[in-house]
């Protein structure tokens, strides 16, 4: 189901529902698109669904960091008049919201957190030096899930252009650098809110053992996992993925 893309001010973004505001943040490399699931699931559980579109290829290169996103994300939130929202990110967009949460932390009432950047190094970027080659592409977009059928032509297409887009590789590569600069190891600690992890077992890109030191080093937080899943659960397994954060809503009261 294609969601209507609302442009507003400087924004471009989906919202969907009415209610409890939940923000959903999308990876480097992550359409809107990606959680069209989420979208239609929770817009009819009570909340309302928005997805800022994130400036990663079109803020100045200066600018093209994690931190910028948060504030960008902050700016946002301001203008559509919210508080106390839920934020859930997947890859670059967890860690965005993790950062985010660091910088405004009274802004945000729980974290949602699946395949997140933020503490492993090689999270993002890199491995582009064949960028030319289609195929190679294919398998690096089909490597980020364990069903490789999940890769559909038209990603593998998206992710073949931005590499291939010289301005955008080199804020892909800037961004990858940010990630590592930006680690939230000594952050976590002070993160008392609630946080639910949702992982891949089989994630590549951030691996299983990301997710148990996630858990470990939030004081609130729990840990769930998706078998025979990689790095996307919310487009692999979108029911699982719903259900499980459902249920951790609803006990959470949120």
């Amino acid at each position: 189901m294609a969601h209507l893309l609302k442009k507003e001010k400087d924004y471009r973004y989906i919202e969907v529902g009415e209610g409890k505001p939940l923000i959903v943040l999308h990876g480097l490399m992550g359409g809107l698109s990606n959680f069209d699931a989420v979208t239609t699931y929770f817009s009819e559980k009570g909340y309302k669904v928005i997805i800022p579109e994130l400036p990663i290829y079109t803020m100045s290169l200066l600018k093209t960091n994690v931190k910028s996103f948060a504030k960008y994300l902050h700016d946002f939130i301001e203008f559509k008049g919210l508080d106390e929202v839920v934020l859930l990110g997947n890859s670059l967009g967890g860690h965005i919201g993790l950062y985010h949460t660091k910088l405004y932390p009274k802004k945000v009432k729980a974290l949602i957190i699946t395949g997140s950047s933020g503490l492993y190094e090689s999270a993002m970027g890199g491995g582009y030096t064949k960028r030319g080659d289609y195929e190679v592409i294919k398998k690096k977009a089909q490597d980020v899930f364990y069903d490789p059928e999940v890769a559909t032509k038209e990603i593998v297409d998206e992710v073949y252009e931005t590499v291939n887009d010289r301005n955008k590789l080199i804020k892909t590569l800037a961004i990858a650098k940010s990630a590592i600069r930006h680690n939230m190891a000594k952050d976590l600690p002070k993160m008392t809110l609630p946080v639910c992890i949702i992982w891949g077992k089989n994630d590549t890109v951030t691996p299983p053992e990301v997710a148990t030191e996630f858990n470990e080093l939030l004081p609130n937080s729990e840990l769930f996992w998706i078998d025979k899943c990689g790095h996307a659960a919310m487009m692999e397994h979108p029911q699982e993925f719903n259900q499980i954060l459902n249920e951790w809503l609803v006990d959470k009261k949120l």
